[in-house]
């Protein structure tokens, strides 16, 4: 059985489990503000890249273990990726605009600490490892040469060949927040830190990692 039909089947068992046992879930949607680490032992490709605003959304479920302290997980459905822009002189100016976008299914796994300031509203904070599994994506260049705008779309190759292969499809990772609860609605700041190298060609230690700034707003079902 392939890896991946490992992981989904795993993720199945403990959504199932989770949504039996919760006590509360949610639903959550919002921005993500998604840029990559891109190096190699002697250069840092990243440097001008750009934040490449995406989307998330999905489920989370809470398990509460005292007053202050829970645990969180969930579902989300996750853009991630970056934009670039550069000029190459030489016979003549080209400018290139470059445009990744990858598609995420991120299972978190946060604890988190809340604090009350006021009848109905909290403060809290969230820190725990995430796993990420790439689901499609796609590269968008644009040339201009002259004022004439070329366009071309590629499909993103996941996998571990460093031949034909752009990216690992296993993403891992750390991710943290903060966020304010009133009764039911609940808004949130997260950073996603991605560990593992999700480029299959390692040659001269090159290496991507992700990393993604998100902005949600959800509503909590239920409660304690």
């Amino acid at each position: 059985m392939k890896t991946l039909e490992r992981i989904l089947i795993i993720v199945f068992i403990i959504s199932l489990a989770s949504v039996s046992f919760a006590q509360t879930i949610g639903a959550k949607a919002g921005l993500n503000l998604s840029t990559m680490l891109m190096k190699d032992d002697n250069t840092t490709y990243s440097d001008n890249f750009k934040m490449n605003p995406g989307f998330h959304v999905g489920a989370n479920i809470e398990f509460p273990i005292t007053e202050i302290f829970s645990f969180e997980t969930g579902l989300l459905f996750s853009t991630k990726g970056y934009k670039d822009e550069y000029k190459v002189e030489e016979h003549e100016i080209i400018d290139y605009k470059n445009k990744l976008n990858l598609y995420y299914l991120d299972i978190p796994a946060t604890a988190k600490a809340s604090f009350n300031v006021g009848e109905e509203a909290k403060l809290y904070g969230l820190l725990g490892p995430y796993l990420g599994i790439g689901l499609s994506g796609k590269m968008k260049i644009e040339s201009t040469v002259r004022g004439n705008k070329t366009t071309t779309e590629e499909d993103i190759k996941w996998g571990t060949d460093s031949q034909s292969d752009d990216f690992k499809r296993v993403d891992f990772g750390l991710i943290g927040g903060v966020g304010v609860e009133f009764y039911s609605v609940f808004i949130e700041a997260s950073y996603g830190y991605g560990l593992i190298n999700i480029c299959s060609y390692t040659d001269n230690g090159y290496k991507t990692n992700n990393r993604v700034l998100g902005i949600s707003a959800g509503y909590k079902f239920g409660g304690n």
